[in-house]
């Protein structure tokens, strides 16, 4: 069970534990899907590949949860970690870019389950626009600010080349956006009150060939 003593604010916690909570999510969900209601800090560390310490010191950013020597119970602390990471309200998203990482993205079958709702992608190739892809019309990237307001943008995919990628970005954040989940392969600059996820494959891959060279 929680504590009611309030969290810091969203910008005084690390990025790093922010990022462990959704490891430990991830874990709990299993868990879950396992018919396991109970779990030490221990056992939740060996499955999350991190210390026990480290779970307490992550999850006291935001109250106290468990108990003393018992350990967590699964389904609470599950339904407590949805509401910190903010899954416990509706997100929708727009695809900037529709090209073929943009359509695998239109027709990845999980956003749903963890209410994210894609309601929108626009392109800038004519060719594009009109189509339908995953029950996804693309519509024109002139048209983002309208598309935004109507559907009650909250974040937008960034699926375009690189070289297109700040435009792209800015063109987001006139429209009023605030978090973008960028895939191109480059830094975007934005304004601090924006928050930016960098996905990049390649870099992942780099830091595989350094450690099995």
């Amino acid at each position: 069970m929680a504590s009611n003593h309030l969290a810091k604010s969203n910008t005084e916690i690390p990025s790093a534990t922010i990022s462990r909570l959704v490891i430990y999510l991830r874990v709990l969900e299993d868990l879950t899907n396992n018919d396991i209601r109970e779990i030490s800090s221990e056992k939740l560390a060996k499955l999350s590949q991190g210390s026990a310490f480290q779970i307490r010191k992550d999850l006291a950013y935001f109250g106290t949860f468990g108990t003393r020597g018992a350990g967590y119970t699964v389904p609470t602390l599950l339904r407590e970690l949805r509401r910190i990471l903010g899954l416990t309200r509706q997100w929708n998203v727009v695809i900037v870019g529709m090209g073929r990482l943009g359509q695998a993205l239109a027709d990845y079958p999980s956003f749903d389950h963890y209410n994210y709702h894609l309601r929108s992608a626009v392109d800038i190739n004519p060719e594009l626009i009109n189509k339908e892809f995953s029950g996804l019309k693309v519509e024109a990237l002139s048209d983002l600010s309208k598309i935004v307001k109507e559907n009650v943008i909250d974040i937008g995919f960034l699926t375009v080349p690189q070289k297109s990628a700040q435009d792209a970005a800015d063109a987001l954040i006139q429209a009023g956006i605030k978090g973008i989940l960028n895939f191109s392969p480059t830094i975007i600059n934005v304004p601090d009150n924006i928050h930016v996820e960098t996905v990049d494959f390649l870099a992942g891959l780099k830091r595989i060939s350094y450690y099995i060279k």
